[in-house]
């Protein structure tokens, strides 16, 4: 975030001024604290695009406490970047990955498990609800599945193979197949529980799970295969730098880096369809709660004072169940942006859906066998 959006222009002409022996001194008051400012420069993409990147090469940062004194060897646009990036150390990158690669891994097992779960659960009672779990749960295992593969076959390839060829293209349009997959099945399911709850009575959909299943299927099989045929798959290359500003390169057969609108393929189908899958399932389960809570106040008040605290949290744990299946914890993203234990927090939890879709498996199993 710029600083009271307060942008700095040093210029000498037309011609690019960098290397001087005495710095120039810019100089950003503010009138409250600010804990985190880092003095950056726009530095402009060797494409000539108009394209760039906030940089704080050259630059040196001094806060105050009442206003930065930025001091650099060169003339640019200059600003201020209020918690503009988190402090990593040379580890974090690798620590990340070691713990994405071992959820991804435990994941792919546990959705197996699931899976046969839910095939044996739906053969001794065919329930709607359980062929929705299970798609989903099948979407959850191509999603871990293909994103192992994509990272293993992008470290096998030699610095020669900029794109990777046809397989990492194809392991591209897989990954994204799986991840679109998954957040319709995971919409699907808060429209299933909105069925269930709010409508309750004559609810009957002709061929409904067919219908679920042309949409939960259907539309990212569309949108993947429109976007392999317009080459939007291919290498996915990420810029890393660490705190000594030394550069590194992370790869991923993803949307291709070379893909001119990948940017815009990425906010829409990554960003914004996630985004209003959320914020649609917060209402579900807000409206879960909500129920719950009528239930619980409007009948068997005086078991609830014999049990009131075992019910609590049998309620806590359904709810917290649901907010794993429909998806909740993507929302996490967002602290991502904030802090470095919202990473790991992040990490984790998302690398480790299949464990807790395994738990929600095993939950279901237990309280139909209890009927």
């Amino acid at each position: 975030m710029l600083w009271g959006g307060l942008v700095l222009v040093v210029r000498a002409g037309s011609k690019s001024v960098t290397n001087l022996s005495q710095p120039v001194r810019l100089t950003f008051k503010h009138n409250k604290q600010v804990e985190d400012g880092t003095c950056v420069f726009w530095y402009e993409s060797a494409d000539g695009d108009g394209t760039g990147y906030w940089s704080t090469g050259g630059c040196e940062t001094n806060n105050t406490g009442s206003e930065f004194i930025c001091s650099c060897n060169h003339l640019s646009f200059f600003a201020v970047l209020v918690n503009s990036e988190l402090s990593v150390d040379k580890s974090g990158p690798d620590n990340l990955s070691y713990i994405t690669y071992v959820g991804s891994a435990l994941s792919v097992f546990f959705t197996t498990i699931s899976l046969i779960i839910y095939i044996c659960q739906h053969r001794r009672s065919p329930k709607q609800a359980i062929v929705v779990h299970m798609q989903l749960t099948g979407a959850l295992l191509c999603l871990h599945l293909s994103f192992l593969l994509c990272c293993f076959w992008v470290s096998q390839l030699s610095g020669e193979e900029e794109e990777g060829g046809w397989v990492c293209r194809g392991l591209g349009l897989f990954l994204h197949w799986s991840l679109l997959a998954t957040f319709t099945w995971t919409a699907l399911e808060g429209f299933h529980l909105y069925l269930l709850l709010v409508r309750v009575f004559n609810i009957y959909v002709r061929r409904y799970l067919l219908k679920l299943s042309v949409v939960g299927w259907g539309l990212p099989t569309l949108t993947a295969v429109v976007c392999g045929i317009s080459g939007v798959y291919g290498k996915y290359r990420l810029e890393l730098k660490d705190e000594n500003n030394h550069n590194s390169t992370a790869a991923i057969c993803w949307i291709s880096s070379d893909f001119k609108q990948h940017l815009v393929v990425s906010y829409i189908t990554t960003v914004a369809l996630p985004c209003l899958v959320i914020l649609c399932n917060s209402c579900m389960l807000g409206l879960v709660v909500f129920k719950l809570w009528g239930l619980r106040r409007g009948g068997e008040r005086q078991k609830m004072n014999t049990g009131k605290g075992s019910r609590f949290w049998k309620d806590f744990a359904r709810v917290l169940g649901l907010s794993w299946v429909l998806g909740l914890p993507w929302g996490l993203a967002s602290t991502t942006y904030v802090s470095l234990t919202g990473i790991y927090v992040f990490t984790i939890l998302n690398s480790l859906q299949g464990l807790f879709v395994f738990l929600w498996s095993v939950n279901s199993c237990a309280s139909s066998a209890s009927l």
